[in-house]
């Protein structure tokens, strides 16, 4: 893989529908393509179309370890309604210890590295290890989720994984997602219904307030980008 398949793909898919999209992975791809699900919105809408068309693209999903309990209830609607495989990538077990033995269990709140060192070892390593090859990485990343991914394409290359990345809800609207979810009756996280826009983390996750963009709460008692480096090249 390389950046010319980036270029032929997205010639290819460029005025496409999500639907289309998809199948033309699908197609080219097979089992070689991976969808991320977070169990967001935007990444239900995207499973949805894997799992009703029953495409061959691997999903799989990482569990932190410090998800909110309604997430996991969600994760489990999903494989009772769509009784498709949604594979699981779990934190190394040595390095969660080490970090919990060393700085106790909250030490994210201290410091931004201290915060990007839980990060990287609840979420970035086991997508290293979610990623191995595979050579078409699909995300549900949107523009209009905050400033910071206004940079993103729908088709690009990811130099840290060596693979294409892309991101068929990059320009969609939110309003278009809430669309699709209750046009298709969609499952959906509850926390949505309690202002929470973008969910990660439990201890790291709170609702959004009135004119914040959708990512604000997250690492809300930092005024970072708000990512945790899984989108950060």
């Amino acid at each position: 893989m390389s950046n010319q398949d980036v270029s032929s793909l997205s010639s290819e898919i460029e005025s496409l529908d999500l639907t289309a999209v998809l199948h033309q992975i699908a197609e080219k791809y097979g089992d070689k393509a991976a969808f991320s699900l977070g169990f967001g919105r935007e990444g239900m809408v995207i499973a949805d179309q894997i799992f009703r068309h029953e495409l061959p693209i691997r999903v799989f999903t990482i569990d932190t370890g410090r998800l909110f309990q309604e997430t996991y209830e969600l994760y489990q609607r999903v494989l009772s309604r769509y009784r498709q495989k949604i594979e699981v990538y779990t934190p190394n077990h040595h390095d969660v210890e080490r970090i919990v033995s060393e700085k106790g269990p909250l030490s994210f709140y201290e410091s931004v590295e201290n915060r990007q060192e839980c990060c990287g070892v609840r979420k970035v390593r086991p997508l290293e290890r979610a990623l191995a090859d595979t050579e078409v990485w699909i995300t549900g990343l949107r523009k209009g989720q905050s400033d910071f991914r206004q940079q993103f394409d729908q088709v690009e290359w990811n130099d840290r994984h060596q693979l294409v990345k892309v991101n068929p809800l990059i320009n969609w609207t939110s309003e278009a997602v809430d669309a699709y979810i209750d046009a298709h009756r969609v499952p959906y996280n509850a926390l949505h219904l309690k202002g929470f826009k973008s969910i990660g983390c439990a201890p790291c996750t709170r609702a959004v307030e009135s004119g914040e963009d959708e990512r604000a709460g997250r690492w809300w008692w930092e005024a970072s980008h708000k990512e945790c480096g899984l989108h950060v090249s």
